[in-house]
């Protein structure tokens, strides 16, 4: 019996328009998503800087996975954030040189295990976003229990 593997490509397409001045829309699985420079660069101000929504897209991609995997250990956070904090290079192009993310869960009945174990498959496994970034940059990350 011969076995072959098969290579699945799966193409995505976002389509960044320019409206006027420095402000773009891009137009992301049906939803509309501004972008602008602030008024010191020429923009107005009337929606995210590209490279700031990086790291939202981080947060929402780890976060997604956490609690993915919480819900299947039947964990349940009263609430959960992330926050992602990033240095910057002085010189163009300005890059990211290091990111680190603090996991914040609040709730009762939270091992800290399970929260770990999450966590740390987002980071190591699951996360597209972490993985793409960690090529580029030093990306750490920790967990806060109920402000601790």
């Amino acid at each position: 019996m011969v076995f072959s593997s098969v290579l699945v490509v799966i193409m995505k397409t976002v389509i960044s328009e320019w409206s006027d001045d420095m402000s773009f829309c891009s137009t992301l699985d049906g939803h509309r998503l501004v972008m602008d420079a602030e008024s010191s660069f020429g923009g107005k101000d009337r929606g995210p800087r590209p490279k700031m929504l990086l790291l939202s897209s981080l947060g929402g991609c780890t976060g997604m996975d956490v609690i993915s995997i919480l819900k299947k250990m039947r964990v349940n956070p009263d609430s959960f954030r992330i926050i992602a904090e990033a240095e910057i290079a002085e010189e163009h192009p300005k890059v990211f040189t290091k990111i680190h993310l603090t996991y914040e869960f609040k709730g009762a009945n939270l091992p800290h295990e399970k929260l770990k174990k999450a966590v740390d498959l987002s980071q190591e496994r699951y996360c597209p976003v972490s993985a793409m970034l960690r090529k580029a940059c030093s990306l750490t990350y920790e967990i806060k229990v109920n402000g601790s």
